[in-house]
């Protein structure tokens, strides 16, 4: 099983809870040992044919794991090695019985040492596991060194040793270390350092494995983070009895300077349902506008006519602002002008950048604002916006959710979304291709259609990122921004 769409992802703590849950359940911790041990192994015979493996392990639950992978294998007739990291007569509970099944079945534990790397063909990495808090060092370095410099294959029990399970990132940052995996093999549910960078990319495939733990232990723990999917959110669709109106009028502010921003913006916006569509921008380019879209509205407005102007029609109901609209004071205060107006709006590059002075003026106006407010800054405009406090990605995320007001977007190839309740969600489906001029638009113009068609924020704003990668992928590698357009129709569920 690999991870799943709208899965919840846990926390160490939280998988730890759920590991108590499940021993208080009636469930032994001995039990879950074997069960994660035989689910590694099924794995790695799935993955890989028979050869030499050395099994990597720690003083801990994670090398338990490898001793219980180690006889599995072995009981499979492959030919593997152990090498433990510490004493034999440090293990404690349940690590210690498996060293003893191991020794009994005939199997010998060997210093950790880097003979063990170059002897095996493969590496099975059950050193530390998730809860690592601090760099990897003395003999455990020098063998995860050895396993980067040899290329061997690498099999990490839960997270690659060394990377947070929390946050993704390589504990000791710059000073730390990581083993690069082509599988990992995790319980019950994800972790964030499994869909966070770089973890994302170190943990290699995932496979999220049932290990017995009973799911009744979530009603417990009560997850905040989520993997994004379509479990999460439904995009309307329209009905016998719904007209143009009904699905939605949304409102794109467009300038003269760049206007292929929000034109991509616009067609995102109707080709994702919403049932119609205005430009207001200066009269002078209504026929750029116009020209290639002759479904598009167009409502000509000066650069010191009020937003009201616009939204005098109230059923012009969602508002995007930003893409292309220039930096500065007028942006500024558009944009002010807009979040009075209590429609839902989605402020995305330079209605975010206008404010890089005075955040707070911002945040005291979306807290203001009667209707719904999505901000989408890529990881520039976030500091600029919220700074920069060293924490993870998704911390940070949920901290300027709580600090705005507003359902933040953190772009990126490891998307962020948070709310300012806190519920957040990790998108695992955007291609690196994304990083293309225009797919922001496109993303931004998608939350606003779905805005439109009367979905919340949080919903509008998950759905908009899962269908822009979605498309994305099914456009490839050679991308461009207008094909991102083009694909939404089919991707969408």
């Amino acid at each position: 099983m690999t991870i799943q769409d709208s899965q919840e992802i846990l926390t160490t703590a939280e998988m730890c809870a759920a590991d108590n849950g499940a021993v208080a359940a009636g469930l032994s911790s001995l039990a879950l040992m074997e069960a994660a041990g035989t689910h590694c192994a099924r794995e790695i015979r799935q993955r890989w044919q028979r050869q030499r493996t050395a099994v990597l392990c720690g003083p801990g639950n994670n090398g338990g794991d490898g001793l219980v992978i180690a006889r599995l294998l072995k009981k499979a007739g492959w030919p593997v090695r152990v090498g433990l990291l510490g004493d034999i007569g440090s293990l404690k509970g349940d690590a210690a019985i498996n060293a003893q099944r191991w020794i009994e079945d005939g199997g010998a534990i060997e210093p950790l040492t880097t003979d063990l790397v170059i002897w095996g063909g493969l590496a099975v990495d059950a050193l530390f596991g998730a809860g690592l808090s601090r760099p990897l060092e003395g003999e455990a370095r020098t063998v995860v060194r050895a396993l980067l410099e040899l290329g061997r294959p690498c099999m990490a029990v839960d997270v690659p040793s060394g990377v947070s399970g929390d946050t993704g990132e390589i504990v000791g940052g710059e000073d730390g270390l990581a083993p690069l995996c082509d599988l990992s093999v995790t319980f019950f549910r994800p972790k964030p350092g499994h869909l966070l960078c770089p973890g994302r990319d170190l943990c290699g495939d995932v496979a999220v494995v049932d290990i017995g733990i009973p799911e009744q232990v979530l009603g417990t723990i009560v997850p905040r983070t989520l993997v994004n999917g379509p479990g999460l959110w439904f995009i309307p669709v329209p009905g016998t009895a719904d007209h143009k109106y009904s699905r939605g009028h949304a409102v794109v502010f467009g300038s003269a300077a760049m206007s292929g921003a929000a034109r991509l913006a616009t067609a995102a916006a109707r080709r994702i349902g919403a049932g119609l569509v205005t430009v207001a921008a200066p009269k002078e380019v209504e026929v750029t506008y116009r020209d290639d879209a002759p479904g598009v509205m167009f409502e000509p407005i000066k650069t010191d006519d009020p937003a009201v102007f616009v939204l005098a029609d109230t059923r012009r109901n969602a508002v995007l602002i930003g893409p292309g609209y220039g930096v500065g004071e007028a942006t500024r205060t558009r944009v002010l002008d807009v979040l009075r107006a209590g429609r839902a709006v989605v402020l995305d590059a330079d209605a975010l950048t206008s404010f890089a002075d005075v955040p707070a003026l911002l945040f005291s106006a979306i807290q203001e604002a009667t209707g719904d407010v999505v901000l989408t800054p890529h990881e520039g405009e976030f500091t600029m916006l919220f700074g920069s406090d060293g924490r993870d990605r998704l911390a940070r995320a949920r901290a300027a959710a709580h600090a705005s007001g507003a359902v933040v977007l953190l772009k990126g190839s490891d998307t962020v979304i948070a709310a300012p309740d806190g519920l957040s969600a990790i998108c695992t489906d955007m291609p690196s291709w994304l990083a293309t001029a225009g797919s922001g638009d496109v993303l931004s113009g998608l939350i606003t259609g779905l805005l439109a068609q009367s979905m919340d924020a949080w919903g509008a704003t998950c759905a908009a990122a899962w269908v822009h990668g979605a498309a994305a992928k099914a456009a490839g590698p050679r991308l461009i921004a207008e094909d991102l357009v083009e694909n939404t129709s089919s991707m969408a569920p």
